[in-house]
């Protein structure tokens, strides 16, 4: 995330007023209201560890320019790995996805032929009766 000249990016500054408010709206103690707030900063935290891995181990790779655009992708998808982490799951939960791999087998009604061993076209059979050329 890009912040501004004063160091607060508005993500930043949109949660810090909307915690103000809940500060000034709620009988919460102030310990609670910085609870709300860690896993906001917990995602945050994580998603600068992710860019700081892939920066150690390939940042050799990389230009200026493909380093802001990593680091903008490691906080878009920081939201959808936190809400899938969200939702609840136990040891006994079955996989919603089974793996079926699709196999392609021949089928003998439709297959293509074997074009080499075709057998041979038959040869035209002579009539029954002599040609008119034949000699007896």
């Amino acid at each position: 995330m890009k912040a501004n000249s004063k160091g607060i990016s508005r993500r930043e500054f949109a949660t810090r007023a909307a915690l103000g408010a809940v500060a000034v709206a709620s009988p919460l103690p102030p310990a609670a209201i910085d609870a709300l707030s860690a896993p906001a900063a917990q995602s945050e935290a994580e998603a600068d560890g992710r860019y700081q891995a892939i920066l150690a181990r390939y940042g050799g790779r990389f230009s200026d320019a493909q380093k802001a655009d990593l680091r903008r992708l490691c906080f878009v998808l920081q939201p959808q790995l936190d809400g899938l982490r969200a939702w609840p799951v136990a040891n006994s939960d079955a996989p919603a996805l089974y793996l079926k791999p699709l196999v392609e087998r021949e089928k003998k009604g439709n297959a293509a032929p074997n074009l080499k061993s075709a057998p041979q076209p038959a040869k035209p059979e002579a009539s029954a009766g002599p040609a008119g050329g034949e000699k007896r």
